[in-house]
Formats: C-alpha cells, structure tokens, sequence
C-alpha cells in the first residue's frame, strides 16, 4: 500500500517544483539503460527546431538528462528502426510543436488528424491533382524527401512552398503520409501504412479517448500542473481538458502560492522526490520551459526565445539556454562555436553562488560538442565576469 507525500489537497510550492523536476526526469539518477529512447517515451514529446548552435533541441533535450550522450546515437535512438520487422521509434506531429513522438501514441493523434482534414482554410494553396500525385510517387518508389518528389520551395523564400510541399504536408497532417526519419535535416516522407506498424495504424478512438490520453500523459510528463499547464503541454484547448479531467486518472491538488487549481499524477504523490539535481544548460525549447508562465510560477525565472526578435531588440542574445543547478534557474547563456571554442555571447548569472554552476554547464556542454576552450564575452553583471573566467579556467586546466 502506497503513502501520499502528504494530503493530495496540499504541496507547498517547493513539492511541486521537485515533484516536476522529477517528472522531467532532471531530479535523481538518470535511465541511462533505457537511453535516449527512455527520454522520449518519458516525455512523451520532444520539440523539433531548426536552429542548431551547440546542436539542435532534440539532441540537447536528452543530452540536458542523461549527460555527455554520443550525438549520434540520439539520431540513431530516435530514427533507427527497431529488430529485423523495421518497426519505427518514432514519428514526427504536431503535438506542442512540430515534436517527435512515441510511435505507440499514433493512434492517440486520430482526433488531431481527423481536425486537420474538416480544417476549411489552409495559408498555401494546394494546386489540383498534386495531392494524388504526391501519394502515387510515394506509393510506387518508396520513401523520398519533398526535394526527391519535386521540389520543396518554388523561391529561395523559407515561406514560398512548392506545390509539391504543400501536398505531402498536407498529407502528413492528414495521416496518410508520415515521417518517422530524417537525412540532413530532411523530412523522409513514407506512406503511413507502409511506416505504422499494423496494430497501431488506426484512427478507432473517438475524440474524447484521445484527449483523455494526451492529458494523463501531460500530467506524467508535468507531475503536476495547472490547466493551462497541463493543455499547453500538447496544445490542446482549455475546454478539452476540462471535459476529461475528471477521469483522466490525475488527482486534484492544491499548491501553495499558485492560486489557481491543479492536478497532479498520483504516481508522483507516492514518494518524496529526492536525488541528485542535474546541472545543465537546456534548450530553449525543453520541455521543462515551455510553458513561460509556469517557469515563472514554479522557478521564479522570466524565459524568452529571442532568436526571431530583431537583433538590437534582444536583452540576452539568440538562442538564450537556461541554466539549470540545484533544481533551480540560476542563470542563462548565449551560446556559439567558433572552430573548438565555445562562445558564451552573453551570460547572465542570478548571483556570485551561480557562478560555479554556471562554469560547470559550460565547460560540461563544450566537451560534448567537442570544444576544448571557452571564451566569455559578456556577463550581464560585470563583476561576476572575472570570477566566472577563473572557475572556468580552472575546471577546464
């Protein structure tokens, strides 16, 4: 018989920041026998994005868990088929964002898919028969890139699809194509019923089994959340939630300071979370940032992506990476590579006791991504400048 943490109507706010830390898998020991693959099926999500600096979201997500992973065996944990049936990790949707998912949660993405089909407008146009065209290609040669069926872009404009584009994403959206590998950064597009295995290639779940599911998974994913929390996770509507919640098998609990309800997955009530934090640069697109307000609410740590505001507008730089130490926020960094050397841009550092945190998230990221040096150029606070170069200097002596 399990014992509740405390009474599931209470958790001071520092329970529910453990309690989500551990639910990301960034408080305790790491799964480093499930991998990569443990990562995924723990989140249940994780977000796909184009900007590459020390290396792209999907990589820095696991890496962010587990440490100094071999950046090719990620690629391999998320698009290197399983045993000698072929039978895919993993397919790309949208789930928060353009995401990697399960491949064992395709059946749960029906209602999505069946939305995207009765959508009434699209921003591109689809230009007659090459929808059916797109299909046939891929039906008679086997899985291609939107380059081999056609062409991806009619311009150099990242905006201006080609028809060709338009089709198999459209197609994607719709569940009849998938993608479940990448080469080069390329989607490689396959017929969804070549690609899912037999048993999960089904949209027999109604709307509401399909949401009831996503917002378990969301509130695994979380520990515990809020309504908004747990909808953004999977960006479903306020609404959806609402309708499921009750019988999604989460638990209502009150946390201190939050002021609003939540529920909680009562695995997470079961024990106290404890274990060794993780000290780690994370993505800007990690998981356990997504929801802006929530970081705010638990962490106390205001969290921008300012890579797509004008230069001169950014207060701390592009591809802004929180730094995480002692299951708390205490800095941020702007990262680039020149050549072997790590290039913090720009640095923020809550206070002179993050230092040493912050040194260590960099000089661990540089020797992943097989720098050998660091060079700071701003720190945000001058004066924590030459303590932070001395704590570098030192761990990478």
């Amino acid at each position: 018989m399990t014992t509740l943490l405390r009474p599931a109507a209470a958790l001071s706010a520092d329970d529910a920041r453990r309690i989500a830390l551990r639910a990301q898998g960034l408080l305790g020991a790491p799964d480093r026998r499930s991998g990569v693959r443990g990562v995924l099926r723990h989140l249940g999500a994780v977000q796909l994005d184009t900007i590459s600096v020390l290396a792209r979201s999907h990589e820095l997500v696991p890496y962010a868990r587990l440490g100094a992973v071999g950046r090719g065996s990620v690629e391999s944990a998320y698009w290197k088929p399983d045993g000698p049936d072929g039978r895919p990790r993993a397919f790309e949707y949208w789930s928060h964002a353009a995401c990697l998912l399960p491949v064992e949660e395709w059946p749960h993405f029906a209602f999505r898919r069946r939305a995207y089909r009765a959508r009434p407008h699209w921003n591109h146009q689809l230009p007659d028969g090459v929808y059916d065209q797109v299909v046939k290609q891929l039906r008679t040669e086997g899985p291609l890139t939107a380059t081999e069926l056609g062409g991806a872009k009619k311009t150099s404009d990242w905006w201006d699809w080609s028809g060709t584009k338009v089709a198999v994403e459209r197609a994607l959206m719709y569940g009849e194509v998938v993608c479940v590998e990448r080469r080069g950064w390329k989607r490689v597009y396959d017929l969804a019923e070549r690609a899912i295995p037999d048993d999960l290639l089904h949209d027999d779940l109604d709307d509401t089994e399909c949401v009831r599911r996503l917002v378990r998974l969301a509130g695994e994913a979380l520990g515990v959340g809020t309504r908004a929390d747990i909808a953004d996770y999977h960006r479903l509507r306020g609404e959806q939630v609402d309708a499921v919640i009750a019988d999604s098998g989460l638990v209502p609990v009150e946390v201190a300071g939050w002021g609003r309800p939540a529920w909680a997955d009562p695995a997470a009530l079961t024990a106290p979370p404890r274990g060794r934090h993780r000290t780690t640069l994370l993505s800007p697109f990690d998981s356990l940032v997504w929801e802006r307000a929530r970081t705010e609410r638990i962490f106390g740590f205001t969290h921008r992506l300012e890579a797509y505001v004008p230069k001169p507008k950014r207060v701390h730089g592009y591809f802004v990476m929180p730094v995480l130490s002692g299951g708390r926020l205490v800095g941020r960094v702007d990262p680039a590579r020149e050549g072997r050397t790590l290039v913090a841009r720009q640095v923020g550092v809550e206070n002179a006791k993050a230092v040493p945190a912050v040194a260590r998230a960099l000089t661990e990221a540089a020797t992943w991504v097989d720098c050998s040096d660091v060079r700071v150029e701003r720190v945000d606070s001058p004066e924590l400048r030459e303590p932070l170069i001395r704590e570098l200097a030192a761990l990478l002596d």
